[in-house]
């Protein structure tokens, strides 16, 4: 049996009306077999998500503080959940072992993941199918580390046992039995696990987005919507600090091979965004797939004539570098250049150390760091086969009045990043995408 595995994230089961919305995607797909579901989210913008609120619950129980009154919300928006859906459930003994937990020696994992494990339960009651406990499947090891041989020991069976089921995300637990999180927003990477353990031919992620787009929304205004990505741009513009899924889910899902659909519970006839290992045969990608960026980084630049005649110079560089615990961005380079680019939060602290000993055991002609920059990303296989992308990047920049400070290009061909000053950031990603919007 072909088998579609849907996880519905906090916006989609606020309350009773989205859990509603949620339901009837559930039904409408018998293929919909097993579905993961988050804590609920804001109900409205003023609203405080669920899982904030036993965090809050948590820190006040082990600073000896009153937690009832947070508590008691949670307890309420549950009970109104609940009425709003008119199903025959009743959480207090759950409320009871959670306030008799926190009274206690609570666990900050335990405490967290009760809002996936209570929405579970009301997704379970709506749907007539068995809640599985995360805890009974997904596995840890003693170091809190996820253990996939485990938990698809346990996991495989039990889907096998269950035509369908519903799942809490975002947690499971250690050998000894004790809850253990993933962090957050690990719902996502629970739905990739089950999705992998069923063998589904596609892992649906409802959200309240109609799937990725082009560019950030809150940069560029109504940026058009990604059809088909693959999981290569998918992971060069998450890491840029596009932000849908969680980073962590894509992994299981991409192992076996299984299509990710973002979708959007409030208007689920849109297709969403497709993300897959390969473009679908007979799709012509365009000429750019999305347009991503991040900013507070620094540059150090090494000047050195002759560098390149040096043997080993990079690598020495590299592992000053990592003595100093710091991880780099970008090392664009040339014949005596050779320039590594740092968030500069982490380099703060040890900058004039690190500047001392590049300078003492690399011997430059010239050293010195740059604060203040922003690093965009143009993504897409389309740039293999249209030509002209880089020029127009360039350009687009150039007519927008911004210095460009870095210039790097992946070796695959896959993204072109250049360096902007941070005050330039917003107004280079908004260029770019005026630049390239007449090709999406």
């Amino acid at each position: 049996m072909s088998t579609i595995v849907v996880k519905f994230g906090g916006s989609s089961l606020a309350n009773a009306t989205q859990i509603l919305k949620s339901i009837a995607i559930i039904k409408a797909d018998k293929h919909r077999r097993y579905v993961v579901v988050s804590a609920p989210g804001k109900a409205h913008a003023e609203d405080t998500k669920v899982t904030d609120l036993l965090y809050r619950c948590y820190n006040r129980a082990v600073q000896g503080g009153e937690v009832e009154s947070v508590l008691s919300v949670i307890e309420k928006r549950f009970a109104e959940i609940i009425s709003g859906l008119n199903i025959d459930l009743d959480l207090s003994e759950d409320f009871k072992i959670l306030r008799d937990h926190l009274a206690s020696d609570p666990s900050e994992d335990f405490v967290a993941s009760r809002g996936e494990y209570l929405n579970a339960k009301v997704l379970s009651a709506c749907l007539g199918c068995p809640m599985l406990d995360a805890a009974d499947y997904i596995c840890f090891d003693e170091n809190g580390k996820y253990d996939q041989e485990a938990t698809e020991k346990k996991l495989i069976p039990a889907i096998k046992s269950n035509k369908n089921g519903v799942f809490p995300g975002f947690y499971g637990a250690t050998p000894d039995g004790k809850v253990h999180t993933f962090s957050r927003g690990g719902s996502d990477i629970t739905g990739a696990i089950v999705a992998k353990a069923a063998g589904a031919y596609v892992y649906e992620n409802w959200t309240d987005v109609s799937g990725m787009l082009v560019a950030d929304p809150r940069i560029v205004e109504n940026p058009k919507p990604i059809e088909n990505i693959t999981y290569r741009e998918l992971r060069e513009l998450s890491y840029m600090g596009a932000a849908v899924l969680h980073e962590d889910a894509v992994f299981p899902v991409r192992q076996a091979g299984i299509p990710i659909n973002i979708r959007n519970t409030n208007a689920p006839d849109d297709d969403g965004t497709m993300i897959l290992h390969h473009l679908p045969d007979g799709y012509k990608p365009k000429s750019i797939t999305g347009i991503a960026g991040n900013h507070q980084f620094s540059v150090v630049r090494i000047e050195k004539a002759m560098m390149n005649n040096e043997i080993g110079f990079g690598a020495k560089v590299l592992q000053i570098f990592s003595d100093f615990n710091l991880s780099f961005e970008h090392m664009p380079s040339g014949i005596d250049t050779l320039s590594v680019v740092v968030a500069t939060d982490k380099l703060t602290p040890v900058k004039t150390a690190l500047m001392e000993r590049l300078q003492k055991e690399t011997m430059p002609d010239v050293i010195y760091a740059e604060d203040d920059m922003a690093i965009i990303a143009v993504v897409g296989h389309g740039m293999v086969s249209t030509k002209g992308t880089a020029a127009r990047v360039l350009s687009a920049i150039a007519k927008a009045d911004i210095n460009i400070r870095m210039i790097d290009q992946g070796s695959g061909e896959l993204n072109i990043i250049v360096g902007v000053h941070e005050k330039d950031y917003t107004k280079a990603i908004v260029s770019l995408y005026k630049e390239f919007e007449k090709d999406l």
